[in-house]
This record gives C-alpha cells, sequence and structure tokens, in this order.
C-alpha cells in the first residue's frame, strides 16, 4: 500500500505494526527536514499517529504543549498530533490550522481516529470487511487486499456523469467511501462512527465599510499567506494571470526577502492563454517566472493521469494542472495557489447567471418549453457567445434555484443520463437522482440569500469534490505540495459570513477583492472578465483526440461492459464532429473508460456495476 502512493512522499517512509493494528505513512520533507520522521508516538508509546499534510500553526502548538509538560523530540507539526489527543481527545482537530488527513491509534484504548481537515484539501478513502477497517490517501492503495472484488458502484458512477467527479462519502468502488471534509472517523471493537466536526458558518453578520472589510481582507490574506510560507525546502507559486493567484503572488512578494518563483501554463490557442496577464504581474513583482506553452493535446499524459486520478475525473483543466505542477516540481518542493477565492470572494460568472436568472418570472406553463428551446440554443452556440449565454437564461428560467444551480453543474442530465444508459444500467439507478445531493446542500446552508447559498454549496460540493482533487492528485503526483491561502480556515469563516452585495454587485464579481487588491494590482487585470483554468477541450476533440475518442468509446471492449447504450455514445461523437458542442459529455464517457481499463484491466467486461444502493 505504501509503495503505490510514494509519489506522495519519496523522502521517507514508516510503520508502525502490532497485532491488533499497522499504519503506514510515506513522507515529502517540507518542515524539520531531519528530524520529522514518522509514525510520531506520545510519552509511553501507546499513542501514534501517521499523517499526511501541513499543521501551519505548529510552532504555537508546540509551545503549549512544552509549557504543559510534554516531552516533544523534535521540531514539526506532526508530533503535536499525538500531545494533543492526549490533552485534547478528538478536538484536537479544532486546534489545528492547516491541511491534514491522519490516523491516529490509541493502543490503551484499542481505539483508532481518523480525521480531515476542514475544507478537504487532503483525501482519505476507508473501508470496512469482516469488522476490519483500512484506509489510505489514494483509492489504488486500497486495492490491494486479494479479497476485494472491485466492483463499480452503480451510484457513484451515476453522480460522476452529472458533476465530472465522484461526491463524497461515495467513491466508485463499492465497499470504500471517501471521509468528507471536516469529518472524524472513530474505530473501536469493529464499530464505526462518523462524525462531521467543522462545516462553514454562512449565517450574515453586519458589514462595516467597505474600506474597512477591505483591509481586514488584506490583513487575513498576508497571513494566511506567510504562514504557509514556512519550511525549509524551496517554494513558488502557480501564476495563472487571474486574480486569485496574482493576489497570492503580491502576498508572498510583499513578505520575501528574494524573489518569488512563479510559474505559468499557457495554449496557443488565446482564448484559453493567459500568458500575457501572469507575465505582467511577473513583471510587478519581480519574480523568478517559468511558462510552457501546450500547443497540442497530450496524448501520451492521458495513461499517466488516469493511473494517478484513480477515480474517474473529468475536469480538463487537470492537464495544464498536471503539467504546470510537473514543470514545477523541478525547481521547487512547495506551490502556493489561488484555490479557494472563488467560492469564498464571489468570482464564478454562474452567481451573476444565477441571480439574474432569479429575477425572471415565468409562467409555470411556459418553463418546460422555455427551457427546450434555450437548450437547443445554447447546444447550437459557441462556447462563450451571447446566444449561448441567452441560452443557459431561457434554460433555468423558472426553476428554483436549487436546480438552476444543478443543470449549470450538470454535464449529463437525468434524462440525458438515461437515454446513455442500457436498460440494465438503467435498472440499477432508478430513483436515483443527483440534484438531491445539490437540494440536501441548500437546506443545510446557514447562508441569508440565494446568491451566498450557492457560494456555501461550491464549499461543500464542487470545491472538495473537484478542485481540491485536482489540485491534490496532479501536484502530489509530481511530490509537490499546494498551499492555499484563500483556503484558510479563518480567512474563510470571515467571509462566508460578508453580505452578498460585497461579493457580486451588479455584473461585478469579488467586489470586495477586487476593491481590496487596488493597490497591489493594476486596475485592468482586476476589471478583465474571468477566464477560468480551461483547454481547448471541442476543437481538440475534432482534431487531435477524434481517434481516440472514437476507439475508446466505441471498441469491443467498450460495447462489452454494459454500461453505456453503442447507439447513445456514437450519437454524442457525430454530432459533435458536426458542430454541436458535446465536448464535455464525450470527455466524461472517455476518462471513465480510460480509469477503467487502468485499474480494473482484469475484470470481466460484462460485468457491468454491481448491485445499486440508495442515495
Amino acid at each position: 500500500m505504501c509503495e503505490t502512493i510514494a509519489h506522495r512522499g519519496p523522502d521517507g517512509s514508516g510503520l508502525h505494526v502490532e497485532p491488533s493494528a499497522v499504519l503506514g505513512t510515506r513522507r515529502l520533507a517540507v518542515v524539520d527536514v531531519a528530524d520529522g520522521d514518522q509514525p510520531v508516538y506520545g510519552e509511553d508509546g501507546m499513542v501514534v499517529a501517521v499523517f499526511n499534510g501541513e499543521i501551519y500553526n505548529f510552532a504555537e502548538l508546540r509551545a503549549e504543549l512544552l509549557a504543559k509538560g510534554h516531552r516533544l523530540v523534535a521540531n514539526g507539526d506532526s508530533e503535536c498530533l499525538v500531545h494533543l489527543y492526549e490533552e485534547h481527545g478528538d478536538a484536537l482537530v479544532h486546534r489545528l490550522r492547516g491541511m491534514f488527513a491522519f490516523a491516529l491509534w490509541d493502543g490503551n484504548r484499542r481505539r483508532l481516529l481518523l480525521a480531515r481537515d476542514r475544507v478537504g484539501k487532503k483525501p482519505l478513502y476507508w473501508g470496512m470487511r469482516s469488522g476490519t477497517l483500512r484506509f489510505a490517501s489514494e483509492l489504488k492503495a486500497m486495492i490491494h487486499d486479494p479479497r476485494w472484488r472491485g466492483e463499480i458502484d452503480p451510484v457513484a458512477l451515476h453522480h460522476y456523469l452529472t458533476f465530472q467527479y465522484v461526491p463524497a462519502p461515495w467513491s466508485i468502488l463499492e465497499g470504500i467511501s471517501k471521509l468528507p471534509p471536516g469529518s472524524t472517523l472513530v474505530w473501536q471493537d469493529g464499530h464505526v462512527r462518523v462524525d462531521r466536526y467543522w462545516r462553514l458558518d454562512a449565517t450574515p453578520r453586519p458589514a462595516a465599510a467597505v474600506e474597512e472589510e477591505a483591509e481586514r481582507l488584506r490583513g487575513l490574506l498576508l497571513e494566511a499567506t506567510r504562514l504557509r510560507m514556512v519550511g525549509e525546502r524551496p517554494i513558488g507559486a502557480f501564476l495563472s494571470g487571474g486574480i486569485d493567484s496574482s493576489a497570492v503572488v503580491a502576498a508572498m512578494a510583499r513578505q520575501s526577502s528574494s524573489p518569488v518563483r512563479t510559474f505559468c501554463i499557457g495554449f496557443d490557442e488565446t482564448g484559453f492563454d493567459e500568458r500575457e496577464h501572469a507575465g505582467e504581474v511577473a513583471a510587478l513583482y519581480g519574480t523568478d517566472h517559468s511558462e510552457l506553452v501546450l500547443s497540442a493535446p497530450p496524448l501520451d499524459l492521458l495513461p499517466t493521469l488516469a493511473w494517478h486520478f484513480d477515480e474517474p475525473f473529468a475536469d480538463s483543466s487537470a492537464i495544464p494542472s498536471f503539467l504546470v505542477a510537473e514543470m514545477s516540481s523541478r525547481e521547487v518542493t512547495v506551490v502556493l495557489n489561488g484555490d479557494g477565492g472563488d467560492e469564498s470572494f464571489g468570482g464564478y460568472r454562474r452567481y451573476v447567471m444565477l441571480r439574474q436568472a432569479s429575477r425572471l418570472w415565468v409562467p409555470p406553463i411556459a418553463s418546460p418549453l422555455l427551457g427546450v428551446a434555450g437548450g437547443r440554443l445554447r447546444a447550437a452556440s459557441r462556447q462563450g457567445s451571447l446566444a449561448r449565454r441567452v441560452g443557459w437564461g431561457m434554460e433555468l428560467a423558472g426553476l428554483p434555484v436549487a436546480d438552476k444551480y444543478t443543470r449549470l453543474m450538470s454535464y449529463f442530465t437525468e434524462k440525458q443520463k438515461r437515454e446513455l444508459y442500457t436498460p440494465g444500467q438503467r435498472s440499477r439507478v432508478a430513483g436515483v437522482r443527483s440534484g438531491a445531493i445539490v437540494e440536501r446542500a441548500f437546506e443545510e446552508s446557514s447562508a441569508g440569500c440565494d446568491l451566498t447559498r450557492v457560494m456555501d454549496v461550491d464549499v461543500n460540493t464542487y470545491l472538495p469534490g473537484d478542485l481540491l482533487v485536482k489540485a491534490d492528485i496532479s501536484t502530489m503526483a509530481s511530490s509537490l505540495e499546494a498551499r492555499s491561502p484563500f483556503l484558510d480556515h479563518v480567512l474563510m469563516e470571515w467571509a462566508a459570513g460578508l453580505p452578498g452585495e460585497l461579493k457580486i454587485r451588479g455584473r461585478t464579481t469579488k467586489y470586495l477583492l477586487k476593491h481590496a487588491l487596488a493597490d497591489w494590482l493594476p486596475a485592468h487585470l482586476l476589471e478583465r472578465p474571468k477566464m477560468g483554468f480551461g483547454v481547448p477541450l471541442a476543437s481538440w476533440l475534432r482534431a487531435g483526440l477524434r481517434p481516440l475518442a472514437h476507439d475508446v468509446l466505441t471498441d469491443a471492449t467498450a460495447r462489452g461492459r454494459g454500461v453505456f447504450d453503442q447507439r447513445a455514445v456514437a450519437r454524442l461523437l457525430t454530432e459533435h464532429a458536426a458542430g454541436r458542442d458535446h465536448s464535455n459529455r464525450i470527455w466524461v464517457l472517455m476518462q471513465f473508460e480510460l480509469w477503467h481499463r487502468t485499474h480494473l484491466p482484469v475484470r470481466p467486461a460484462a460485468a457491468g456495476c454491481g448491485r445499486p444502493r440508495s442515495t
């Protein structure tokens, strides 16, 4: 199991073995490089822990523990866990500021504690069989049990086709789950209990004057960035040219005694290339800047992506993320990024679109017809065009806000999935709705209006399910640690209570953040439209990727799975080649098939999916 995830920790390994428990770890040494090996033990050797991540307030915690008489033999963060457990029990998680997934074995009580950080930066899989619990940072490390059958969970696949990722607590394989963000799991006497210890509180609070709130934002961002610049190995930053990564680089440069190392990836297609803007920020702050240009679809990279992303994962920006991480790892061991800025401060265009669509009143009888017409207009229009935006507006008008959000985030709708499935697969997921996940997230949110509620839903679904998976897997594949100042929980908790008008004002996204950064970044960079971090997937699938898409989706192996109706698949390929944009749907299907061939190559082709289970 440890060898399978050696890329996550090339600097060392460790094992704790006793009759009741075995804990293993791989180490990427960043803090206390000389003495920070794991596992770590308490004073009497009966409490032991293994840990993935970084605790940024470890110096403060160490001082507290030493003052209380604990004996710490190293100088890093890992050892704090066992002593905090001795002081606070499971509540130790509330003392941690950082990103983490850890396992802690209490030998006296024969009790295992698993924990995952608040927003889900670090992954943690687990599964039970015959009273025995197994856990790992990556799914592929879980499957070395020879008794494991490796059946696909049809409900997980159903949700994947909607969201392009498998949401927690599901994993793509039956019998294995993800521990949700902000949660602990306790195993004792063969029984498991999962509890959520943190959820972002989006209850609105009174806001001060804009300049006062902007000053507070700058202070919190500088502090979060400073904490993430601690380490004994070289540190750099991803610089896409967008507001969030540019803000992080600016915050680093203000607190660094040497030039910040920055890394950027670009494309030959101008509609996807932000190198000019990244270069401007790099020049402004005198960074040591490196660029990589992607001019064609990297066909040779796809098998590698399928192996590292050990669940089906169809966010195509994983390609540039993987490549920029690979480039950065040749020079640094740690990178800071801008993840989380959009969710906390209102950066996605869909927030504006959802608010505008909510203001339109449509008679209930007309809503279905308008939706059909809007869907046809959108499908026939090129990406980013006015006609496409109008089509989206027509499609969303008249829907409840949770349904609007689900529709915007769906790659296949429920109707499209039913048309895609074979009869057998359709029966396996009868009655399962992916939209129920979104509806539950809306119901659980404490936000005061639909706008901030949508952002809170993103924090609990899209952020941990998509963006943080992409960041973790693409960086750790190159033994590179990614740190995210905007995901500091202190900053997030402060931002969550801000009123919606400080995040979206009119059609202006990130209103307060842009105001706060006015002295850090040029006005034209703050005012330009958000580009995102995509790839020219539609054109690639009509050119360089077209033969591969056809081969992997229509050959005998794909046909034999008994999951997708081959006529429906062929129709998607034909219509896309003729000009309709089905690129995201085709990519979702391709990534499932490439994943299947990589991780389940010896399974009978006709096995399809396992038995269904409820949501």
